[in-house]
C-alpha cells in the first residue's frame, strides 16, 4: 500500500450532548455501587465486598470506554487503493461485548463488516477499533449496528457498506423469561449492499450463508 494519509475533520461523539450534565465523581460513583450492595441485602463493609465499590468503578471504565474515545478519528488514516483492487473487503467474527441499555447487562456475540471501497482504503485494526468504541456503550444492539455502519459510510465513502451483528443478550438468557440459546441477528446495508443484489448475496455468502433471513428471494 502506499504512504499513509491523514486527513483532519472534527466529529461530534453521541455523547457530547450529554455533556452539560455534571459527572459524579469517583467517590459518588462508589458510594453508589455501596448502596446497590446494601439494597440487595448484604453489608458492604464485610470481607469479601469491602473493595468491591471500588473495582466495580473501575469495571465500568472498561466496561463503558468508548465514550471518551471519537469512532470518527479512528478512520481518518488511510491508504490509497491499489490501482489492481477493486473488490468487497470483508472482516468476519469480530468479537464484540457490549451492555444493553435497559438493564445495563452484557451483550456478547460477533459483527461482521464489509465494504467496496473507492479511492481510500483502512486498516483492517481500526475497523475492529470501531466496533469496540461503539460497544464499549450502553446501547440497543439496532443502533450499535447503524452507528458502525453509519460511521464507515461517512468517513471511507465506499461503493458499500454491509454490518451484521450476531449477539446473545444476557438480559434474557439470565433474567427475564431466561432462555439461553438466543441469538439476534441485526443487519445495516448501504449503497451497493442495498442496492445490488449480487453485491449483497456475495456479502452474506462470505459471512455465512446460513443467514437466509437477510437475502430476498
Amino acid at each position: 500500500m502506499d504512504s499513509a494519509v491523514v486527513e483532519r475533520r472534527t466529529s461530534t461523539p453521541s455523547h457530547t450532548a450529554s455533556k452539560a450534565r455534571r459527572r459524579p465523581s469517583r467517590a459518588e460513583a462508589e458510594a453508589a455501587v455501596r448502596t446497590l450492595i446494601e439494597w440487595a441485602g448484604d453489608d458492604p463493609d464485610r470481607e469479601g465486598l469491602e473493595g468491591t465499590p471500588n473495582r466495580v468503578v473501575r469495571a465500568y471504565e472498561e466496561f463503558f470506554a468508548g465514550y471518551a474515545q471519537d469512532p470518527v478519528a479512528l478512520l481518518t488514516t488511510t491508504f490509497e487503493k491499489p490501482a489492481s483492487y477493486d473488490e468487497m473487503i470483508v472482516l468476519r467474527d469480530i468479537r464484540l461485548e457490549s451492555h444493553c441499555e435497559h438493564h445495563i447487562v452484557p451483550i456478547l456475540g460477533k459483527a461482521h463488516i464489509g465494504y467496496v471501497p473507492t479511492g481510500r482504503v483502512v486498516g483492517s485494526s481500526k475497523l475492529v477499533r470501531l466496533v469496540e468504541v461503539f460497544a464499549k456503550r450502553m446501547q440497543i444492539q439496532e443502533a450499535l449496528t447503524s452507528q458502525i455502519a453509519d460511521t464507515i459510510q461517512e468517513v471511507l465513502a465506499p461503493r458499500g457498506v454491509g454490518v451484521v451483528i450476531e449477539a446473545a443478550h444476557q438480559c434474557m438468557t439470565t433474567r427475564g423469561i431466561r432462555k439461553p440459546g438466543i441469538s439476534m441477528v441485526t443487519s445495516r446495508l448501504l449503497g451497493s449492499f442495498r442496492d445490488d443484489r449480487t453485491t449483497r448475496q456475495e456479502f452474506l455468502s462470505i459471512i455465512g450463508g446460513r443467514r437466509s433471513t437477510l437475502q430476498e428471494s
